[in-house]
């Protein structure tokens, strides 16, 4: 897989994609949960939230797929986006710089999915300093 700055990250908790990408070639990887959990439901009068708990394994995992980008966005349509992100900043705090957006998407293809990302760093890059290193 070839190395890209840009990274677009949409994850639920069912599975998360991660594509690396230029302006005109893109690589997507695909990560699982280990044991993908079913959709709990909450019962009244019950002491639990019905949630299933965070899962830092899976979250490692996807964290590893893109941890050589330089700017990352992170999408999703639930609340696993944001599960990862506090995952980076208590697990990976060094990467934490690299999260430039974290935003709602619902179930976009992965052409879809890339064709935000790209608009939305053609937008971010603009309005930031070009740094070399």
């Amino acid at each position: 897989m070839t190395e890209h700055f840009h990274a677009v990250v949409w994850i639920d908790h069912h599975a998360a994609r991660i594509i690396h990408f230029n302006e005109t070639a893109s690589d997507t990887q695909l990560v699982h949960p280990k044991d993908e959990k079913l959709h709990l439901h909450h019962h009244a009068n019950a002491n639990d939230s019905g949630h299933a708990p965070e899962d830092q394994n899976y979250f490692h995992h996807v964290v590893s797929a893109f941890s050589k980008a330089r700017a990352v966005l992170v999408t999703g349509p639930a609340n696993a986006k944001n599960e990862l992100v506090k995952h980076i900043k208590k697990h990976d705090p060094k990467l934490e710089k690299i999260i430039v957006g974290v935003e709602a998407i619902d179930h976009p293809t992965d052409g879809e999915l890339l064709a935000h990302a790209r608009r939305f760093f053609k937008i971010s890059d603009r309005t930031k300093p070009q740094i070399s290193e």
